[in-house]
């Protein structure tokens, strides 16, 4: 089977090509949709290099090794499977352009199975079905990427956090933008892009962050990984508060310190039961996520007295199939056994990953931005409206009911400050400054990221 997509980008050849050659491109394909483990990677996408990964289909684990062949500057790569689930895989990319600030970019994909005509009977129509939804969340990322912004853009970011579900999605994007990336890791460097550092001598930083464009601090112990106790809230404050400390006094003994510092925060500072609409004006509500948060963002805000900007990214849920709220609830889902919390009546501030990176990275190009930004998608829903989408994109009833008190009595107080908030927050400083949402709607956000959207393709024999 050979099949064939095609898709036009606002941008020049030179421009698509190129940002396949960066780092984090492949990590941007990956559809969330499908666990990947990537094994080994040298050489890039010219002749010679070369990817081993693992992909799961359910529980099964599919093992590829890809070789990259054909290379043509400018206009075309290939990929050859050595090993794969195919007798056969080859997938050619390739550009045209259709003028200074246009092209066309053309995947054919050609591939056989092991079997013949048999298993193609069986299979093909299944594999081209899964095709069409690979390549159309290529396509769109592809497309979002390359069109909304600038194509000349250079510096050092150096983020810390940088292996949790928003850091890693990040990493990837900001690579493929054409900044270089360094990671900031607790542990013995293992890669050229990491740099280790210990929260206990902030003297470890001045070197890494003199000279470099942005730091970005994405780290703390998850909230509701698990019951809080006086012990656990502990190590949530300290995780926060004594990391985005050293990361300021790091700031402070850099000879030439980045111009901004971005910081995670968290819509927990406005309480657990905003029943009105609130933004990045509203006062601070009670509890103890809303006081952390506060403490948490007056560390980050102490970044001026090093000449830095502070920016707080005050987040909401993060939706993504790769972790979080999102993937602790489609095994339920997709079962047919979710449903919303109580009478679904309480509001979910969400955001799409997509849509969080993108507002971290148009943030940290600003030169005017500072303060606090509320990063949540402009249409927040309830309980009740979460549930049906998710059954909607799932294509499966979402009406059992989960009981409140259940849940009270499992997670204690962690649960009525997270679980059962009821939160409904407007992204207002993201809305007036004209940053575009991806995903504005959460049907749409769930479509894309659950595969639900398919690309056309065309097939030939």
């Amino acid at each position: 089977m050979k099949l064939t997509y095609r898709i036009r980008l606002k941008r020049s050849a030179a421009d698509a090509f190129a940002w396949h050659e960066r780092p984090g491109a492949f990590e941007r394909f990956a559809p969330p949709w499908v666990r990947t483990e990537v094994l080994h990677r040298s050489g890039g996408i010219r002749d010679g290099g070369r990817l081993t990964m693992v992909q799961y289909l359910g529980p099964l684990p599919l093992r590829w090794e890809i070789e990259h062949v054909d290379f043509i500057p400018g206009r075309q790569f290939c990929d050859v499977a050595r090993r794969s689930p195919f007798r056969r895989w080859r997938h050619v990319h390739r550009v045209e352009s259709i003028g200074p600030d246009a092209c066309e970019w053309i995947d054919e994909v050609d591939f056989a199975f092991w079997g013949g005509g048999l298993a193609r009977g069986v299979l093909g129509g299944t594999t081209r079905s899964e095709l069409d939804r690979l390549f159309a969340y290529r396509q769109a990322r592809l497309k979002a990427d390359l069109e909304s912004r600038p194509q000349a853009v250079t510096g050092r970011i150096v983020v810390a956090g940088a292996s949790g579900l928003v850091g890693s999605a990040l990493t990837a994007l900001l690579s493929t933008r054409g900044y270089e990336v360094v990671r900031l890791v607790r542990r013995p460097a293992q890669a050229s892009d990491e740099r280790f550092w210990d929260p206990t001598r902030p003297e470890t930083l001045g070197d890494v962050l003199s000279g470099a464009a942005a730091l970005v601090s994405l780290g703390g112990a998850g909230i509701a990984d698990r019951r809080w106790c006086k012990a656990r809230k502990a190590e949530l404050r300290s995780s926060r508060l004594e990391g985005t400390r050293a990361l300021v006094e790091g700031l402070r003994r850099a000879s030439r310190p980045p111009s901004v510092f971005l910081s995670a925060s968290a819509i927990g500072i406005y309480g657990v039961n905003t029943n009105r609409s609130v933004d990045e004006t509203s006062a601070r509500g009670d509890g103890f996520l809303a006081e952390l948060t506060q403490d948490w963002e007056q560390e980050a805000a102490l970044a001026e007295s090093a000449g830095v900007r502070p920016i707080l990214l005050r987040t909401g849920i993060v939706l993504s199939p790769r972790g979080g709220a999102l993937a602790r609830m489609l095994p339920i889902f997709r079962c047919g056994l979710g449903g919303p919390i109580g009478r679904g009546e309480r509001g979910m501030s969400w955001i799409s990953l997509e849509d969080e990176i993108a507002a971290i990275a148009s943030l940290l190009s600003r030169p005017d931005a500072r303060g606090a930004y509320n990063l949540v998608a402009p249409n927040p829903v309830s309980g009740a409206e979460f549930a049906r989408e998710l059954g909607r994109a799932l294509h499966r009833p979402a009406f059992m009911p989960v009981p409140v008190p259940v849940l009270r009595a499992a997670f204690g107080e962690m649960a009525t400050e997270t679980i059962l908030a009821s939160q409904w927050v407007r992204p207002a400083r993201l809305l007036h400054e004209g940053f575009v949402f991806q995903h504005a709607s959460l049907g749409d956000a769930l479509r894309d990221m659950l595969g639900t959207n398919k690309a056309s393709s065309q097939l030939e024999s």
